[in-house]
């Protein structure tokens, strides 16, 4: 298995439930997938480089994990058509 990190920028309206959700919902597609989250790191609201949709803000979370290739495509669909997501990058370490 590769380890990945997969930074993503979560809308900063949603309640403190949704992100949580959401956040959970990508570390249990990890590990039902066979893949092995290392850790997540919150960290908290912060000024975008440039507006995405008209917002300024956003909540960024990296979670840092070990899995196949072919998991990391199912993140970057699953992540394209989560509501609530407005950026994602996964890289390889």
């Amino acid at each position: 298995m590769t380890k990945y990190e997969m930074l993503y920028i979560l809308d900063p309206v949603l309640s403190d439930e949704a992100k949580e959700s959401i956040i959970k919902k990508f570390e249990d597609l990890v590990t039902l997938s066979g893949g092995a989250v290392e850790k997540t790191d919150r960290w908290g609201i912060r000024k975008l480089q440039y507006p995405i949709n008209y917002k300024t803000e956003g909540f960024y979370v990296l979670m840092t994990f070990e899995a196949e290739k072919t998991l990391v495509v199912e993140l970057k669909r699953v992540a394209g058509i989560t509501d609530g997501i407005i950026r994602r990058l996964i890289t390889k370490i």
